[in-house]
């Protein structure tokens, strides 16, 4: 967790979804700043992108608020696994579980097998 706190990635935390970009990243911000997460155990196949993030804007409206649990960085965005505040299912399995994403090949330390 140490190489999480000198990057600047935030350790742990609620934050609120202020846009889904595609089937596997979001904006979101913490009332201090907006940042990107990217969702790190799955993968979208190009042609299921449109349908992952019409799933994840029906779970995701506006201003909804997440729980991140941070795994890493890369590229400037962080990668966590993400679920609704007021639920204990993180998305990437209901994505799995829809269909729409399969378990990442090079996913980082923290995702489930």
């Amino acid at each position: 967790m140490a190489s999480l706190l000198t990057v600047g990635v935030p350790i742990a935390g609620a934050a609120d979804v202020l846009q889904v970009r595609n089937g596997t990243l979001l904006q979101v911000g913490d009332g201090n700043r907006n940042y990107e997460v990217e969702m790190a155990c799955i993968h979208v196949q190009p042609e299921q992108q449109e349908a992952a993030q019409a799933w994840l804007r029906q779970q995701l409206p506006r201003r909804t608020a997440v729980n991140l649990r941070p795994l890493g960085q890369e590229q400037g965005r962080l990668q966590a696994r993400v679920r609704r505040i007021d639920s204990s299912d993180y998305l990437e399995t209901g994505l799995m579980a829809a269909g729409l994403a399969e378990p990442a090949s090079f996913a980082p330390a923290g995702c489930p097998v």
